[in-house]
């Protein structure tokens, strides 16, 4: 447990600028305070023990805004930032050295049984807002986008973005940040792309129309 919260305060301290002391994050930081209480309902779940992890679970959620399932399996180094709104499913799965922004749902797509939440990899970034429905892998190194909803499996070292998320971007650099203010815009682009071969089309017709009232004029 002491090896959970030294790593839990290292781990703020390396992604968050704005962590000053540890006593600030011990006292301020309701993603600290929701992954502990998580460790510690999520060993009494696995213990068999009724009610009492859904109750360390609630009150985490009233007192840091933050719901994670007592049965998530969450691995180490997962640092939520700000928090507020983040969901975690029972069965969701959260490898290492993962960061999540606020507003994060990893949630499930209906009323199906067995695993039906997220798997998400090593070294994942996951922005704010984004939804990740279905018992789906997210691979090592993903960065998924702010507002994106991720209903389909995302192969490791890439970029996800849209509603729903596609791809833009593969084999992203370990060490590259997720800069959400740079992010592609495929549906904007794809309007785009659109609108400029209709103006295209049209000046041919205008070409077109103009050559047809020249012969007309001719004859």
């Amino acid at each position: 447990m002491f090896r959970a919260v030294r790593e839990q305060i290292e781990t703020i301290f390396r992604e968050d600028p704005a962590a000053k002391s540890v006593l600030e994050i011990v006292l301020c930081y309701p993603g600290f305070h929701a992954i502990l209480l998580h460790r510690l309902a999520h060993r009494l779940y696995r213990w068999g023990l009724p009610i009492v992890p859904r109750l360390l679970s609630q009150f985490g959620r009233f007192f840091t805004g933050i719901e994670i399932h007592p049965g998530a399996k969450i691995g180490r180094r997962l640092f939520i930032d700000h928090g507020a709104g983040v969901v975690i499913g029972e069965t969701a799965e959260i490898g290492n050295d993962v960061l999540i922004y606020q507003n994060v749902t990893l949630g499930g797509t209906g009323k199906e049984k067995g695993k039906r939440h997220p798997t998400i990899g090593d070294h994942v970034v996951i922005g704010t807002g984004a939804k990740i429905l279905g018992s789906i892998t997210i691979g090592n190194y993903v960065k998924i986008g702010a507002g994106s909803v991720v209903i389909r499996p995302v192969p490791e070292h890439s970029t996800v973005v849209g509603v729903p998320g596609r791809v833009v971007r593969a084999r992203t650099g370990a060490d590259e940040e997720l800069e959400h203010g740079k992010l592609p815009d495929p549906e904007g682009q794809a309007i785009e792309d659109l609108t400029r071969r209709v103006q295209e089309l049209e000046q041919l017709v205008r070409t077109l129309a103009d050559e047809k009232l020249t012969m007309r004029q001719i004859r």
